[in-house]
């Protein structure tokens, strides 16, 4: 199936699918008369996880993660998939009676309390299954950067325990830059190509902002970081987006 024929069927434009294949996500074979896209039914397959990952609100450098991951399996994915839509179901549904309560309050004909107002609303939880998924799939980075890590001798974790720690003490300095500063773009760019010399997995741009991202929406991470020194979670998280989608 050619590229124009898949983005009419999935509903997502031919702009999309490029990038898809561009990051490394979806990969079609080509053409060998033509070099064009041709689509097979198992990459139909997997941009159908890819769809229904985004519709349940992950990021595409987490879905990239997951797919890739030796680990990953299609039935308990659709699984991850129906509790989350199902649980959407449900707050839409009652986002909906309180707007037909919210409704007829406006008229007149119902008193309703304050909280009654919002309920239905929850804008500070972080997306449960996105965790679940990561914690029966696992990621590539994490496992590859982990086998590398336990591979090591002792003196050889220390010694990427101190060079992390050192890089981190380094930027922190910068914390009070603003992120697109060039002096700050320079520390990122260090850190960018340490990650991928020393972690034992090579992070693409968008997952290094990705990972930036993953700085704040992690508490555990946000808490680490922050023992560096304050706002520096969400420098880091900004000027690492920043050289992802510039570099």
């Amino acid at each position: 199936m050619n590229i124009k024929e898949v983005a009419k069927l999935a509903g997502i434009s031919v702009r999309t699918l490029h990038h898809y294949d561009k990051i490394g996500l979806l990969v079609p074979t080509r053409n060998v008369w033509n070099d064009y896209r041709d689509y097979s039914d198992d990459d139909l397959d997997k941009l159908q996880q890819i769809c229904f990952f985004k519709a349940c609100g992950f990021p595409l450098t987490e879905i990239q993660h997951l797919l890739e991951s030796s680990n990953f399996d299609k039935n308990q994915a659709f699984e991850l998939q129906r509790t989350y839509l199902l649980h959407e179901k449900d707050r839409i549904t009652t986002l909906l009676d309180t707007l037909e309560r919210s409704m007829q309050d406006m008229k007149g004909s119902l008193n309703m309390t304050q909280a009654e107002k919002f309920k239905g609303f929850d804008f500070t939880k972080e997306n449960p299954y996105e965790k679940e998924a990561i914690k029966r799939f696992g990621t590539k980075a994490v496992a590859q950067t982990k086998e590398k890590i336990d591979n090591l001798s002792n003196d050889g974790k220390q010694k990427i325990s101190d060079q992390m720690n050192q890089l981190f003490h380094d930027l922190v300095k910068l914390k009070d830059e603003k992120p697109a500063a060039t002096i700050a773009q320079a520390a990122i760019a260090n850190m960018y190509h340490t990650f991928n010399d020393t972690l034992g997995y090579h992070y693409t741009l968008e997952a290094f902002g990705g990972l930036g991202q993953m700085y704040l929406q992690d508490e555990r991470f946000t808490e680490n970081l922050r023992q560096y020194g304050e706002g520096f979670p969400e420098f880091l998280a900004a000027a690492m987006t920043y050289y992802a989608q510039k570099a």
